[in-house]
């Protein structure tokens, strides 16, 4: 214990085994010990002491679009770094589209890379892109590093990323099958999607049925059915239907490799309290009713959803137009994903101890982040310290995002992050922040 530097203390530390009062011991960025609270702190050791406000590990959020290059206009990895870091997330991995150029080529994944390397003020890694036309960039990108590959089953909303037909997705899944990768998938089928009714307008309700539940469910029984003949592992990103619910559950009971996440916004919010012409609102799939709100919560708790995730999507404030069928479809959630969840969750009846497992302990294993997600010995020393009953009223002046538009104005939310730590040093304290310390992560052999 000799070489310990730093001794961070707390009545309330979420580690791997529950909440106990514990003293964290880090030395050299890594934590080398969880003592007892009382434990003699080591010489020359600094103590710090958070009394009783929670220790937990860093978030991970493995979907954000950081939009970096290109169109920096709607974030950047600057605001969005400092933003995560303002919520208690120490480590995001960024989407490949929405940047210019995405990053589906080796030399892309350079570009980007080059770009965040001084503006990123907490660690950051990438997922690349599975395009029609470029599956012979997908092994050389795995081997780049890259977490994973994206692919769209209908229109991305972008013309540089084109969505993957059934034929293509079979091609790009088996070629990322055949060295072990993970394919990320937005399941919305383009048929049910052409198919519903497109009114347009201010109207959520007309929104919202331009953007059915069978949409989701067919584009996600074909990707498993896919997933389970190639034996390949497949990722629903930001599952909206609970009507997919029985099918996911039943493809995991039968060991297909299949894992789901869903966001904030599909957990706290509704579409009974979206006003006509708010497309801050606005995200695909689309917020959906209360009752199946309570389905998705149901389904956290029993494992069907792995995991929770913002799909921060931010832009410029003009694009947020009153007119659900034309505004930019994405909702700005890193600041706040934290405190929406803990406020919603505590209501349900779940623990803190629960929530660090959806958005940190999972989110790590997904990517293979193997030293994120945990406070334990050996793990980076990577912490946000929250004090979970403090509230506070959403204000968008106040977040570190560089397009303040959020669903969430004007909402009473609990949990307050006092201060954010990366590999040992606090880069977050009271809104104040440090110069970027955080790194470009690559994916773990």
């Amino acid at each position: 214990m000799s070489d310990v530097e730093l001794v961070l203390r707390s009545t309330r530390v979420i580690a791997p085994e529950g909440t106990r009062p514990a003293s964290v011991a880090v030395a050299a960025g890594k934590i080398t010990a969880v003592l007892p609270h009382d434990a003699e702190v080591p010489a020359g050791a600094r103590l710090e002491d958070l009394g009783d406000d929670v220790l937990l590990p860093g978030l991970v959020d493995t979907h954000v679009h950081v939009n970096d290059p290109g169109r920096t206009h709607w974030e950047g990895f600057w605001t969005a770094t400092r933003a995560a870091a303002a919520g208690g997330i120490t480590t995001l991995v960024d989407m490949p589209l929405n940047s210019l150029p995405p990053t589906t080529t080796v030399g892309n994944l350079r570009t980007k890379r080059d770009v965040a390397a001084d503006k990123a003020h907490i660690d950051v890694g990438f997922w690349g892109g599975a395009l029609p036309d470029n599956v012979e960039d997908l092994r050389p990108l795995h081997d780049a590093g890259v977490f994973g590959f994206k692919a769209f089953l209908s229109p991305s909303g972008v013309d540089e990323f084109p969505e993957l037909d059934q034929e293509r997705l079979a091609r790009s899944m088996a070629e990322i099958a055949g060295f072990g990768g993970l394919l990320i998938v937005h399941a919305e089928d383009p048929h049910h999607l052409a198919a519903a009714p497109q009114q347009g307008g201010p109207k959520y309700t007309d929104f919202l049925a331009s953007r059915p539940r069978d949409a989701e469910d067919t584009a996600i029984a074909n990707l498993v059915a896919q997933a389970k003949r190639l034996n390949a592992r497949v990722h629903v990103l930001h599952l909206s239907s609970s009507d997919a619910l029985p099918l996911i559950a039943g493809a995991k009971a039968e060991g297909v490799p299949v894992t789901v996440e869903t966001c904030p916004h599909y957990l706290t919010l509704t579409a009974e309290e979206v006003p006509d012409g708010a497309s801050e609102f606005k995200c695909c799939p689309p917020i959906r009713e209360a009752a199946n709100q309570d389905l998705l919560w149901q389904a956290l708790a029993d494992g069907t959803i792995d995991c929770v995730v913002t799909d921060h999507s931010p832009s410029t404030a003009d694009l947020k137009t009153d007119d659900f069928a034309t505004a930019w479809g994405g909702i700005s959630g890193l600041q706040l994903s934290l405190p929406a969840i803990w406020t919603e969750a505590r209501r349900r009846g779940h623990s803190l101890e629960d929530v660090v497992r959806w958005m940190s302990a999972r989110t790590a294993r997904l990517v293979g982040l193997a030293q994120k997600g945990a406070i334990e010995a050996g793990r980076d020393a990577d912490f946000a310290v929250l004090a979970p009953d403090e509230t506070f009223t959403v204000d968008p002046a106040a977040l570190q995002h560089r397009n303040r538009v959020t669903a969430y104005a004007g909402k009473t939310l609990s949990g307050v992050v006092k201060s954010t730590w990366l590999r040992g040093e606090r880069i977050m304290a009271d809104g104040e922040f440090t110069e970027p310390k955080g790194r470009l992560l690559s994916r773990e052999p």
